[in-house]
């Protein structure tokens, strides 16, 4: 099967001594059956927790609409060709590791429709442990901004939950700081001053104060203001569920309701809110499942 971390590897089959990289049986191999007349492709049939899966689902001239759902959440397909459509999976980090199918809803122009279900083997992320020691400021906020703290973990979640219903990107993400590479502390485990806490649900970026940040890719900004935890923060919406978070900037160079473009800079990296250094915290939600925001740097481009 495909993995969705190395893209350039789409077009490669299974048995890679059994036809060219290219060939047309080297691109079919990959899809399987999942109801008569329907096919399914993954880009990853076995991911690991926080990664994002390319899922396709062919069928006949006459198959016109598809859904689905992977336990509780949804799937959202868009028309990606004739009878051909494409969604995003989201795996997130904490989901349980082993089998788990997606059910599959395949539509067709009269009406009618079938319904199969396909088999995904979500795989340990090992997330490691950091043990930090901070000041105390860092881990006990004051009882004064409780109210605060509380009101925006409320306002993130319905933002996260909503869905709208058209896909606003296409082509590929781009890395949202040209040229640095990321700290690689997607799931990490913090524990400070020997108190737990919760799993880092992005990628941090060190980089100098006034570092550009660019949009990974297009979206409608749905959040440009600074939050107690994350500081000045950009939250882009990206359509069908897809959310990428920007957060800790020094300046904010876009404004709630702006649709802007891939790469279009939206801020620049600062030190805001609760961290002890200058970084870009890039993160991302799918379907409200937390995601490695660095998955849509690798994901096969879609067909639009």
């Amino acid at each position: 099967m495909w993995t969705v971390r190395t893209s350039r590897l789409w077009w490669l089959p299974v048995v890679l001594l059994a036809c060219p990289p290219n060939s047309p049986t080297a691109r079919e191999a990959d899809w399987q059956s999942c109801a008569e007349g329907i096919a399914y492709r993954l880009s990853d049939a076995t991911p690991q927790q926080g990664a994002v899966v390319l899922l396709e689902l062919r069928g006949a001239a006459t198959y016109s609409r598809a859904e689905g759902r992977w336990g509780e959440q949804p799937l959202h397909f868009w028309p990606a060709g004739e009878a051909l459509h494409q969604a995003l999976v989201g795996v997130d980090l904490a989901r349980r590791p082993g089998k788990s199918p997606l059910v599959l809803t395949a539509t067709r122009d009269d009406g009618t429709s079938q319904t199969c279900t396909v088999p995904l083997q979500v795989r340990s992320g090992d997330f490691p442990i950091e043990r930090l020691r901070v000041a105390p400021r860092f881990v006990n906020p004051p009882p004064e901004v409780l109210p605060r703290i509380a009101e925006e973990t409320e306002r993130l979640r319905a933002l996260f939950a909503a869905v709208t219903p058209q896909r606003l990107w296409h082509g590929r993400f781009l890395p949202p700081i040209e040229g640095l590479p990321p700290a690689g502390n997607f799931g990490r485990r913090r524990v400070l001053n020997e108190q737990p806490r919760a799993p880092h649900t992005g990628e941090d970026f060190p980089a100098p104060t006034g570092t550009p940040v660019r949009a990974a890719q297009r979206g409608r900004v749905v959040l440009a203001e600074e939050l107690y935890f994350a500081g000045k923060t950009v939250l882009l919406d990206h359509g069908l569920g897809l959310y990428t978070m920007y957060a800790h900037l020094h300046s904010i160079t876009t404004q709630q309701g702006a649709v802007v473009e891939a790469g279009a800079v939206i801020g620049t990296v600062g030190a805001t809110g609760r961290v002890t250094g200058p970084h870009l915290h890039w993160a991302a939600r799918l379907n409200d499942a937390r995601v490695n925001p660095q998955d849509l740097l690798a994901l096969p481009v879609p067909a639009d």
